[in-house]
């Protein structure tokens, strides 16, 4: 059995929210007493279509789980934020089919800048890991930026987000909706400890290490 408790929620002109609002001025959030599974997976399968020009797929690191960030992230105010495991888990059906866009500079979020799509989400140890697509044919200046190893990572993007204490000198997210995520450069990202990189198809993988092998013979 699942048991809840209802408590209000005050909003704050910024978007984010803090428990513990006066009754009637915000919304409710559920908080769950108990949960009968943990939500650390999933996934969105799509048909294999090999060799397809606007598929490049990708894997990268979008924030870390119970850890602050090591700046603050936008329209935090300044604080430093930290996301529960607890939010993350109950916030995984919110990121698949979401984009991911970029902003000329890589320092930064272009929400009408969508270049690609998520399509997996997967809570690794302190690590919330997404998987998913690049549109390569749609802009084929992103791979040669983003193939770069450890240059690149990511920076999520929320709505409705609901903060435990607005006082606090870090921001626990307590809740939140992702709408998206950002590709950028790792040293611009609030968690500097995020990645992004492209997993190259199994048969272009195996190709280029037979030419590799052809150049050394």
């Amino acid at each position: 059995m699942v048991r809840a408790e209802w408590r209000d929620v005050g909003r704050t002109d910024t978007g984010w929210q803090s428990e513990g609002g006066r009754r009637g001025e915000g919304q409710q959030e559920m908080l769950w007493g108990q949960r009968p599974t943990q939500l650390r997976a999933m996934a969105v399968e799509f048909p294999q279509v090999h060799g397809h020009p606007n598929r490049l797929p990708f894997e990268g690191v979008l924030t870390l789980v119970d850890i602050a960030s090591d700046k603050a992230p936008s329209g935090s105010r300044g604080h430093r934020v930290l996301l529960t495991r607890a939010a993350v888990e109950a916030a995984l059906p919110s990121l698949l089919g979401m984009a991911v866009d970029y902003k000329a500079g890589w320092d930064g979020h272009d929400a009408r800048q969508k270049c690609g799509i998520i399509t997996s989400a997967e809570v690794d140890g302190q690590r919330l890991v997404v998987g998913g697509y690049l549109f390569a044919r749609d802009f084929p200046e992103l791979e040669a930026k983003v193939q770069t190893e450890g240059l690149m990572g990511m920076s999520y993007e929320l709505a409705d987000a609901h903060v435990a204490d607005m006082g606090a000198a870090v921001w626990t997210l307590t809740r939140a909706t992702f709408t998206g995520a950002a590709i950028l450069l790792r040293e611009k990202a609030a968690y500097r400890s995020t990645s992004f990189r492209l997993k190259r198809p199994v048969q272009a993988a195996a190709a280029e290490t037979v030419r590799q092998a052809l150049r050394r013979a």
